[in-house]
């Protein structure tokens, strides 16, 4: 699909904007613990050269000792019912 297209509303735009380095960095951590590696993802993911984003992950403070989230929605499991009511009817005026 083309940058624009034409629609019945008018033109259409997809706007892509590229992560900015601390987006880039952050997930590149997420993804793994070795620095050589998060600088080739975190670089590939912005499209500049490895070379720019090296010294910003070494200034990060690469820690091997990182502390891992953990999230958890708790020890039971609970079921979440959905059920559609139906709106209130105005009162009949007479």
């Amino acid at each position: 699909m083309t940058k624009a297209w034409k629609t019945k509303y008018g033109p259409r735009r997809v706007r892509r904007d590229p992560p900015t380095l601390d987006e880039a960095i952050f997930a590149a951590q997420g993804l793994t613990d070795d620095p050589q590696q998060q600088v080739e993802i975190a670089a590939s993911l912005m499209g500049v050269p490895p070379e720019s984003v090296k010294t910003e992950i070494m200034k990060s403070g690469y820690n091997r000792t990182r502390p891992t989230r953990l999230i958890s929605s708790g020890a039971a499991r609970r079921t979440v019912v959905v059920e559609h009511r139906a709106g209130r009817r105005p009162a009949r005026m007479s």
